[in-house]
């Protein structure tokens, strides 16, 4: 197969049904003129965004009250507001059914199923409503969640968004520390948190992490315990300020639901930066630009329809989260999981795909490395007849495991490898149920983002790689940072290179097919003799080793220049010795360029990663180069870092 090839195509009975489809003949309508295939719609939506974000609002059904105005001050990113006059509910779009349909399906781990219908998600999200305005909540307080991925999660976060108030989450297995950095900036009134969880079949219990929550968070004014491992009672009786969810809502009954409608702006989700460079930031997501994005990728790109059951693996501290559960604006069931995606011998989420006939399987390019690796092929021995696209984030998507997907779990599918992050809950770049699939690239820049590569001079190039940017505004652009009153911190993390662009800090290209190959970030890029190397680019080479469970290159200062170390961690019995070094060597030379052969390859048993598991090239840095790490809490593993301390093999 030719790298001009594509490795997969829609269908012509794919196309006809296709959200984009029907979107492109409304956009038509509004342009008064054809238009030709994406390339030409992505076009009409940079150079009238007003005239585009309007058509979304319509297309995908927004309830609330539009107003006249679809983007003010267009030509400024800092100054641009869409939607200026509009008040909406973000609730309110999330909770358009009620019936007795599948809203959320729920495995923790093979430990636990539950199912609630769309009633009675209604019905769960009244009880809170009315509990949380009973303990004092009000549009603009904080509520927080350190909860697994679970119904109650979602329910929680609906109730506090119809009174206005502002929803923000991490997982359970942060550490005291990571919490505190995180809720400790932006004082929550109510925290919730679950009595334990599973993890690889274990029960884990956290009365001691909640005891000292308690204790660091004054804000905190209650603690409610949500039931995962059976043990509220015993787990509220022993941490200052909880109470058991039940005890939280006994005294109201379901009733008809009330929506605070807001202006597009209110803020909505307040997310954090992995703080792996210093104290993370607190991004706050407005509900208006949060839920627009959230339509339009789900419909216009993953073609998600009522009635489709939607499955990403993520933790509530991951911003894929807060994707997920926009899907319910789509009308689309929830596939909910909580735990390890290897329990069960990895077996357990295909069995959930089989039985719950799931439509999108949404996941990192770390778990279908992993997946890869395991021996698992889930088109022989999983029934996914329903399957439709999956989805690919966290890190670049290797070439080869694009080839694996397409062998080993179905061959009609849209893969979609994304792109965007925290910093803007969305995508830049992304995939495209009506566009083919090139093995190794992102589809698509995303409609209505006016992406493009620059090089460092500030010019768009084609066919280099380069910085990715964004040249006009967009409705899921930070509201702002917390805490951050002036804007400064917020116009120097986006707009502090280039004038009125977002630098988003990708190392990035576009290709022939005006897809978008990543090649990691920026400031992780090495430079081995003055030439820019995207990490991403040597880890592609790497994984097709079996003897290879992962990696992590970093640049080493030496002599007056930087070289290439690449770290490797191996299977059990695997050994680093001359024969297994060479070979990557020459695989690295011959599928990416001599310039990305590493100076040294070095065995590790752990490489560090964040606690959403993408790996931490600048952390490994400094510690090479006897440079402090500054916050090891949004570390996973901060212990692994000990293991690329003063290295006889890095003094030569």
């Amino acid at each position: 197969m030719t790298p001009d090839t594509p490795i997969w195509s829609p269908s012509p009975g794919r196309l006809a049904g296709a959200h984009l489809t029907a979107f492109t003949k409304l956009a038509e309508l509004s342009y008064d003129r054809k238009l030709n295939g994406y390339a030409e719609l992505w076009r009409a939506s940079v150079a009238d965004p007003a005239r585009f974000w309007s058509l979304v609002w319509d297309y995908c059904g927004v309830i609330g009250d539009k107003g006249a105005t679809a983007l003010s001050d267009g030509d400024n990113m800092l100054a641009a507001r869409f939607f200026p006059e509009a008040r909406l509910s973000y609730a309110e779009n999330l909770l358009r059914r009620d019936d007795d349909g599948d809203a959320l399906l729920f495995w923790g781990e093979d430990k636990l199923q539950r199912h609630w219908s769309w009633r009675e998600l209604r019905a769960q999200v009244s009880l809170l409503q009315q509990a949380m305005r009973g303990a004092g909540i009000q549009s603009g307080d904080r509520v927080a969640g350190f909860m697994p991925n679970m119904p109650e999660t979602i329910a929680a976060m609906l109730a506090a968004n119809s009174l206005g108030a502002v929803w923000t989450s991490c997982s359970p297995d942060f550490g005291v520390d990571g919490a505190v950095e995180r809720f400790g900036q932006t004082e929550p009134k109510l925290l919730f948190c679950p009595d334990g969880y599973w993890y690889a079949g274990k029960a884990v219990d956290i009365r001691a992490k909640m005891a000292a929550l308690a204790e660091a968070l004054p804000s905190v004014r209650q603690i409610i315990v949500v039931p995962y491992l059976g043990e509220t009672g015993v787990f509220a009786e022993n941490v200052p300020k909880a109470i058991t969810l039940a005890d939280f809502t006994a005294a109201y009954q379901a009733q008809a639901l009330s929506f605070e409608r807001l202006p597009f702006r209110h803020p909505l989700f307040i997310l954090y930066s992995s703080g792996t460079t210093g104290k993370p930031k607190c991004i706050v997501h407005g509900a208006g630009g949060t839920l627009l994005q959230h339509l339009k990728e789900q419909q216009l790109h993953g073609d998600v329809h009522h009635g489709d059951r939607l499955f990403y693996f993520t933790t509530c501290g991951w911003m894929m989260w807060n994707w997920l559960v926009s899907g319910l604006a789509s009308g689309a069931a929830l596939m909910l999981f909580d735990g390890s995606p290897f329990v069960g011998e990895g077996r357990t989420l295909w069995n959930y795909a089989e039985q719950q006939r799931f439509t999108h399987f949404g996941t990192s390019a770390k778990y279908i490395d992993g997946l890869r690796k395991s021996g698992i092929v889930p088109m022989r021995e999983w029934k996914l007849d329903s399957l439709r696209a999956v989805f690919s984030t966290g890190s670049p998507l290797v070439a080869e495991s694009f080839d694996w997907v397409y062998a080993n779990i179905k061959a009609d599918i849209n893969l979609a490898s994304v792109s965007g992050g925290t910093d803007i809950v969305s995508c830049f770049a992304l995939g495209c149920a009506s566009l083919p699939v090139y093995r190794g690239e992102l589809q698509c820049r995303g409609l209505g983002m006016a992406v493009d590569i620059y090089n460092e001079y500030g010019r768009p190039v084609r066919g280099e790689k380069g910085e990715l940017v964004c040249t006009r505004p967009f409705p899921s652009m930070p509201v702002g940072f917390w805490n951050d009153a002036d804007g400064g911190k917020y116009r120097q993390a986006y707009f502090g290179r280039f004038d009125n662009i977002w630098c988003h800090g990708d190392y990035a290209e576009l290709t022939a097919h005006d897809g978008m190959i990543i090649y990691g970030r920026s400031d992780a890029v090495l430079n081995p003799g003055g030439v820019r190397i995207g990490t991403a680019e040597i880890y592609r080479q790497v994984e097709v080793f079996d003897e290879v469970l992962e990696s992590i290159a970093v640049g080493q200062q030496w002599l007056d220049d930087e070289r290439v170390v690449l770290f490797v961690r191996l299977r059990a019995g695997a050994r680093l010795d001359e024969d297994l070094q060479q070979r990557i060597k020459a695989q690295i030379k011959t599928g990416a360029s001599p310039r990305h052969v590493p100076a040294k390859i070095i065995a590790v048993v752990d490489i560090p990663k964040t606690i959403s598991g993408k790996i931490v090239e600048l952390a490994v840095k400094n510690v090479i180069h006897g440079q402090p790490v500054s916050n090891l809490t949004a570390l996973a593993n901060p212990e692994a870092l000990k293991l690329f301390e003063n290295l006889d093999e890095l003094q030569s």
